[in-house]
């Protein structure tokens, strides 16, 4: 209270007073999940419990030369109230989840949607928001400032700047051998201080969306697609676009629980060593109808040229995209895209979620219309955390007890782990009422089921919950998907069955969906390699059939 009366009272403070007790305020206490990480990570012992020490000097004068640089005269209280909120919504989330605000983090966090942001919200942010943000903002704001003139403050501000960049040298010259190491090896624990690292991915982000000067066509590639002339069958495809679903939760895939019972008793190709092209939604939906390839990819070069779609399209196919999750992320911009997140479409709502079963409606009517071959895609709700609870209807919640709040902290890892197979089950339920849909066809069309995640989950493992974690730092979890394959008994025959069995254990990912997809149309086209087929045609049905991989995409192969 002392404080604050002399803060707030006639005499007033420095700017570089205030600068300081901000940086300090943040160091210590919206890094909290940061110097626990740090922790767990060095050790207890005492040239590590030293080294951990300079970094709370580190990362203080980090935070001071930038808030000296950013806040003068009358933008110091509004900056340092920006830098206290913004810090303390993001402490929430890195201590809760362990995120990881990279430039793509934050990409996601532009792509979040009012229901996935309300998911989100829970008492503790709350919390964190009020005591970390609110309240010492509050105090920034009825603080009286000093006002020197400006020789006199410039001159403070200088010296408050040296003394921070004196202490980084001296903390380079007593530790660098330290820091080099941390870089190296746990270059996760750098991406969690709050909240440098996320202002610097969110400026990075910027830079990366900024509009050039010159603006540049949409291109246009594979001109020369066609189907087969003369095909008396017609295709009919709905490929599944999953969400947050990881490989290890599948019973398919060995899991303990009997999470696909029903997938168990269908005729499925499962695929069990797929990977997704990214960790989170924005990225890998639009890199999965990619012809780029994750080692290639790019959002502004995929977003300013065509997909698998709007191939499939120009060469005559239906293409229709039901949409129960946040977008197509740019995907189906140039096709037909139907939204059923609302009950105004979706007739299977129930507790305030429309259920993923309701894009299945009228889609018999729809393939009825069509004159050619046709495309459905429907983009699920699936697993999308943290309330996974949330994701499946009451009658799917076997394994118990289950999580029942969107705050992971306040459960048990096994709790987690059986509201998340839970919504799994109900995915397992939703794609047995695809392959029921596609069987009732199967007579007048050639059918296939396709079903691929769009990345991962993490569930609490080494205290990093969700997804969304810089690639190369991300753990499996994060990037193993389950896929799998349904066929039609009219489309079998064109397709190598007897090398199924093989072909499927080998090492796939998000690279080859482009090329399935085209191959299940028998497109014929320059752009199509069918050597990056999840499963082989048989030489007749690809006579002609280019296998060069198109201009700026990949070698032919099975994996990442």
């Amino acid at each position: 209270m002392t404080l604050l009366k002399r803060m707030a009272g006639s005499e007033g403070v420095s700017s570089t007073t205030l600068i300081l007790a901000t940086a300090v305020f943040v160091a210590l206490f919206s890094n909290a999940g940061f110097f626990a990480d740090a922790a767990r990570i060095f050790g207890a012992s005492a040239n590590s419990t030293l080294f951990i020490g300079t970094l709370f000097f580190f990362i203080t004068s980090i935070f001071v030369l930038v808030l000296s640089a950013v806040g003068h005269r009358k933008l110091v209280k509004p900056v340092l109230i920006a830098f206290l909120m913004i810090s303390s919504v993001l402490a929430y989330f890195i201590s809760q989840y362990g995120t990881v605000f990279d430039y793509r983090m934050i990409a996601n966090v532009f792509e979040t949607d009012t229901a996935e942001a309300r998911d989100l919200f829970s008492p503790k942010l709350l919390f964190y928001v009020a005591t970390l943000g609110i309240a010492p903002s509050l105090l920034v704001y009825l603080v009286r400032l000093k006002q020197p003139d400006w020789k006199t403050e410039t001159i403070a501000r200088l010296k408050l700047a040296g003394g921070a960049a004196a202490m980084l040298a001296a903390i380079q010259i007593g530790f660098g051998g330290h820091y080099a190491a941390m870089m190296r090896d746990h270059g996760d624990l750098v991406g969690k201080v709050n909240p440098t690292y996320a202002l610097y991915s969110a400026a990075k982000l910027a830079v990366r969306s900024a509009p050039t000067a010159v603006a540049h066509a949409h291109e246009q590639f594979g001109l020369d697609a066609k189907t087969p002339v003369g095909d008396p069958q017609r295709e009919l495809v709905i490929m599944v676009v999953g969400e947050t679903a990881r490989a290890d939760h599948w019973s398919l895939n060995g899991y303990e629980h009997d999470t696909n019972p029903r997938l168990a008793r269908e005729d499925i190709i499962n695929f069990p060593d797929f990977w997704s092209c990214a960790t989170s939604t924005a990225m890998s939906v639009p890199c999965m109808f990619s012809r780029l390839g994750r080692a290639h990819f790019d959002s502004a070069r995929a977003s300013g040229e065509d997909n698998a779609l709007d191939l499939l399209s120009r060469a005559g196919v239906s293409v229709l995209w039901r949409d129960n999750n946040s977008s197509s992320k740019g995907v189906a911009d140039r096709v037909a895209y139907e939204d059923f997140k609302t009950p105004e479409n979706n007739p299977v709502c129930d507790e305030g979620e429309c259920r993923d079963e309701g894009m299945l409606h009228g889609l018999q009517g729809y393939i009825d219309k069509q004159k050619g071959d046709v495309l459905i895609v429907l983009h699920q709700m699936g697993n999308h955390g943290p309330a996974y609870y949330k994701r499946y209807p009451r009658a799917f919640e076997r394994f118990t007890p289950a999580c029942k709040t969107n705050d992971l902290g306040a459960c048990s890892r096994e709790e987690i782990a059986n509201a998340y197979d839970n919504a799994i089950l109900y995915t397992d339920y939703f794609l047995s009422k695809v392959i029921e849909l596609l069987k009732r066809n199967d007579a007048g069309f050639e059918t296939a089921m396709l079903y691929v995640a769009d990345h991962g989950e993490s569930l609490g493992e080494y205290g990093v919950y969700l997804h969304g974690m810089p690639y190369a730092l991300a753990p499996d979890a994060q990037k193993h998907i389950p896929a799998v394959m349904w066929l039609g008994s009219n489309i079998k025959g064109d397709f190598q069955l007897d090398a199924i069995e093989k072909r499927r254990q080998q090492r796939w990912s998000h690279d080859n969906v482009f090329a399935t997809l085209l191959g299940l149309f028998e497109i014929d086209s320059a752009a199509y390699d069918r050597r990056m087929e999840l499963i082989e045609h048989n030489q007749t049905e690809t006579a002609g059939v280019s296998t060069q991989a198109p201009a700026g995409g990949h070698a032919p192969r099975g994996h990442l």
